[in-house]
């Protein structure tokens, strides 16, 4: 999507601003749909790193994700700091939908760039075996 979804990126700004993790959402980007719950940012990081820690092989990455640079506020001109818009939507407890199933199984993390996504429906898909 060449120009994000205003609605969109509203969405993204509430759960930024209100620290909410419970915003179900899923979003068609090219070659996936991708269901789960809207995360804000710093959340959705400290997730990551604490996932990156528990591994003797991905430590050292956990330091990026704990204290991760280039975003948070930007200037809108009057010499205040002001958060910038969301450009990135971040999901946890997130699957990628393929026919009948959701992978990872357990929900996983993933960071989707807004411009990326082509359409989206609030609610998490699942499917079950009837």
């Amino acid at each position: 999507m060449s120009n994000p979804d205003a609605l969109l990126v509203d969405i993204a700004e509430m759960v930024e601003s209100e620290l909410s993790n419970q915003m179900p959402l899923t979003v068609v980007v090219p070659g996936a749909v991708i269901t789960g719950r809207l995360a804000p940012e710093s959340l959705w990081h400290e997730r990551v790193a604490e996932v990156l820690t528990a591994s003797d092989h991905l430590k050292p990455f956990a330091a990026l994700f704990a204290n991760p640079a280039g975003h948070g506020t930007g200037d809108a001109g009057d010499g205040a700091p002001h958060p910038a818009r969301p450009t990135h939507l971040h999901l946890h407890v997130a699957r990628i939908l393929q026919g009948s199933y959701g992978l990872p199984h357990t929900g996983g993390m993933y960071r989707i760039a807004i411009a990326d996504i082509s359409s989206w429906t609030v609610g998490d898909l699942s499917y079950t075996d009837q």
